[in-house]
């Protein structure tokens, strides 16, 4: 008897975030990849999706389209109903998942579910009040119908529990940077075609308080290299310039970007000479798992996340004043600064999408 995975693939050709529709399509292909002897992969996708799951996921078994475009079926899910998409065993790498009544017991379906950022409900900060109350009202569905949710890290499995009714059904599996993710053979092309420098210290994505620590320490340090800060909003250039100027740093070495493809990431960060990690968000730190791909040296903020994810690869600032002291640390000689690139390479090897993959069929297995 063959056993179908049932991947949820909503993020296909319009996502909503970059980096859900990577971890989406990433654990979809290597689930697909580590399918055990008797198992296949099959995908529920949004109207007029099926061409494109089949083309970015090879080896799905069948697609299962839905009637609804993805907006109305999100919608519907977050009302409870899921027109014509059957039970199974339903796999989502996000709360967008038909989170109704089934029984695990009689009829083996299973629904399991996955949450990259507990925002909504640790502040909400910067969410759409439409998105904060999806969100919200996905979680309830949750604890009344899925058989357990995933998060990337132990901290955020335990900050979980305590703003949930899920308990044990709380489960841990990693995500990674994408599979193969490397700095791409045209990667000088891509930085002139972006417009930046060479070498430079590359700022992860935080709030206005947290890029002002970021730039504070970078003058602190005494580094004099240009400054790329990385996933900033369409039009939040002068703003983060501005906060940059304030803490000392001349506007022209100032280089702001929106959201980037995954090979010009790569391109930048491939000529990185360190990252300055400022966010305490509880949110799996995507920027530093590819950074630590990269062999980037880093510095990060004292939150639990950081603590986990990076362990031994980078250093933690456990206060303001301390990041520009571990970023001189960092840069103060080549020697040094080799060995913290050695270390972040040791430690991004350490995350994988195959082993996240393996990691979710042992969790269907013993559901």
């Amino acid at each position: 008897m063959t056993a179908t995975l049932r991947v949820v693939l909503d993020q296909l050709t319009t996502p909503t975030d970059a980096n859900l529709a990577m971890a989406e399509s990433e654990l979809a292909r290597a689930l697909v990849q580590t399918a055990p002897r008797g198992c296949v992969v099959s995908a529920i996708v949004p109207a007029n999706h099926a061409d494109e799951a089949e083309r970015l996921i090879p080896g799905l078994k069948d697609v299962t389209q839905s009637t609804l475009a993805r907006r109305e079926l999100t919608a519907a899910w977050q009302l409870g109903v899921a027109p014509r998409l059957g039970g199974g065993l339903i796999h989502a790498a996000s709360l967008a998942a038909p989170l109704v009544k089934h029984d695990r017991v009689h009829n083996h379906d299973q629904t399991v579910v996955t949450l990259w950022d507990l925002t909504p409900w640790l502040g909400g900060e910067g969410m759409s009040k439409p998105a904060l109350m999806w969100h919200r009202a996905m979680l309830k569905r949750a604890e009344r119908h899925a058989d357990a949710v995933i998060v990337p890290t132990h901290t955020m499995a335990e900050q979980l529990r305590e703003v949930s009714r899920l308990g044990s059904r709380v489960r841990v599996i990693s995500g990674a940077a994408p599979e193969g993710f490397a700095a791409p053979t045209d990667a000088v092309g891509r930085r002139r075609t972006l417009e930046l420098p060479e070498e430079h210290i590359v700022v992860a994505p935080g709030s206005p308080a947290e890029l002002r620590v970021a730039f504070a320490a970078i003058v602190d340090a005494g580094i004099e290299l240009p400054v790329v800060v990385l996933d900033q909003a369409e039009g939040r250039e002068p703003a983060v310039v501005e906060i940059a100027v304030s803490t000392g740093l001349v506007s022209s070495r100032v280089h702001v970007r929106s959201t980037l493809d995954v090979a010009d990431r790569a391109a930048v960060l491939e000529s990185a000479r360190a990252m300055v990690a400022p966010s305490g968000a509880s949110s799996f730190p995507w920027r530093v798992l590819e950074a630590l791909k990269l062999g980037v040296p880093i510095v990060a903020a004292a939150s639990d996340v950081h603590k986990e994810v990076l362990f031994d690869g980078g250093l933690i600032a456990e206060n303001e004043n301390a990041f520009g002291e571990s970023l001189a640390q960092i840069m103060g000689s080549d020697t040094s600064h080799h060995r913290f690139a050695i270390m972040a390479a040791d430690r991004g090897r350490g995350f994988s999408w195959r082993v996240a993959a393996e990691s979710v069929w042992a969790l269907h297995a013993e559901l």
